[in-house]
């Protein structure tokens, strides 16, 4: 009887993401677990669906991601959560940044004006 399990475990692989923080991605590509699992749950998605929508995967690959997400659906989901208050604070910094630019406008004669 042959070992499923390396079959899955080729297409899924641990690394860190930009932040740092390690993450589960479709190996060797940058599709997270979680965006896969994100077409599945938000969109409704099936497995052949996302794999027509990400051309380059297959649907071993789709079906391997997703079963990762079974598997552990509370680590992907807080992950997800994570990185979407990370989006948010990013958002809330550069509105903030926007603003305070947006204040420091001046005139020709160097004179400060609002915008």
């Amino acid at each position: 009887m042959a070992n499923i399990e390396p079959q899955v475990v080729q297409h899924i692989e641990l690394r860190e993401n930009r932040r740092g923080v390690q993450r589960a991605y479709v190996a060797g590509t940058r599709i997270r677990i979680q965006d896969i699992a994100t077409y599945h749950d938000c969109h409704g998605m099936s497995a052949e669906e996302i794999a027509r929508e990400f051309a380059h995967l297959t649907l071993a690959q789709v079906y391997a991601a997703l079963a990762y997400y079974f598997d552990n659906r509370e680590l992907v989901r807080s992950h997800m959560k994570e990185d979407d208050n990370y989006a948010e604070s990013m958002r809330s910094r550069l509105d903030a940044t926007t603003l305070s630019e947006t204040r420091k406008v001046t005139d020709a004669d160097g004179n400060q004006v609002s915008s």
